[in-house]
């Protein structure tokens, strides 16, 4: 049952729109990802993040006023995020975007699961086998490569489960905080931290944690990582605040073929004829979710002149 707070609808519109920006985020990483060390993309991605906010909680201060508990979340939630995103910028080094983000999708089916059983959020079975179905799909684009690469193919696995945790804490609080303020007050935590570590262990020989000095145009693709990333999850943080994570879970799996699509016209790599077809399946079960949530939001409706609640 469709909760009245929730607007499953908007919901669902708003992650789509993080379904574009996220792979071009991960597209403009990879590229940096060639020359620059992870580390430091992960920490400039983070400071960008919080500077561009800074208007925005000027012009409203007294939306960082949070309960303690509320913190305490959040500094959960942005060590996740720092993991997540850490995860899947490395993974970008050694694999195509296509693949990266295939291999991590499992994650739906994981926040599907930690919806059900630790939010307790209704699952119904047309839910559950239109997951079930992206799933398969994912599977389709997902190649055997792991022979070819080692233990990096595990990265995005990694990012499955960082970003199931990071999205469960999310929905927790979204409707408790304004994202504009969650995601500068998560920027600003996670620059404490990656800020004195990248300090600290410049040169030790760790290679994805070393500093280099970026070049024009590698400053404006920084920029562009920071954009993207910062607009990408306010979209995904005010979904939550709309949908249960059980209804966008199969919407996420767009993000699979705009990131093919990605990664065709920036990279040139194209997937084969069976990942072509898991691609295809993927996103008929994610159309297949719109509708079907379109149905149960119009029907949650009172019809004209009934009492509240008569539609529950």
């Amino acid at each position: 049952m469709v909760r009245a707070a929730d607007r499953p609808l908007l919901g669902i519109v708003l992650m789509l729109g993080f379904c574009i920006l996220a792979p071009m985020g991960d597209a403009t990483a990879k590229l940096l990802g060639e020359r620059l060390p992870v580390g430091q993309l992960v920490t400039i991605r983070f400071i960008l993040q919080a500077v561009f906010l800074v208007p925005f909680m000027l012009l409203a201060p007294s939306t960082l006023r949070m309960p303690r508990r509320v913190l305490w979340l959040i500094v959960l939630r942005t060590a996740l995020h720092i993991v997540g995103i850490g995860a899947m910028f490395l993974s970008l080094t050694v694999l195509p975007i296509a693949e990266a983000i295939a291999i991590a999708f499992v994650m739906p089916f994981i926040m599907l699961l930690l919806g059900h059983f630790v939010l307790g959020e209704e699952v119904g079975p047309r839910r559950m086998i239109a997951c079930s179905v992206g799933f398969v799909g994912t599977l389709l684009v997902v190649q055997p490569t792991f022979m070819a690469v080692g233990p990096w193919a595990l990265l995005p696995l990694l990012v499955a489960v960082a970003f199931s945790l990071f999205m469960l804490v999310t929905r927790g609080i979204a409707k408790d905080v304004d994202p504009i303020a969650l995601q500068f007050v998560s920027g600003f935590m996670a620059c404490t931290v990656l800020i004195p570590v990248m300090l600290l262990l410049d040169g030790s020989g760790l290679p994805h944690l070393d500093l280099e000095m970026p070049v024009r145009h590698e400053w404006l693709l920084l920029g562009l990582l920071g954009l993207l990333g910062t607009c990408g999850h306010l979209l995904m943080s005010w979904s939550l605040r709309f949908a249960p994570g059980a209804t966008l879970a199969p919407v996420q799996y767009l993000e699979i073929p705009v990131a093919t699509l990605i990664g065709w016209v920036v990279f040139s790599a194209l997937p084969n004829g069976l990942a072509a077809l898991g691609i295809a399946i993927t996103l008929a079960a994610g159309l297949y979710i719109v509708l079907r949530e379109r149905s149960l939001s119009r029907a949650a409706r009172p019809a004209p002149g009934s009492a509240p609640g008569a539609a529950e």
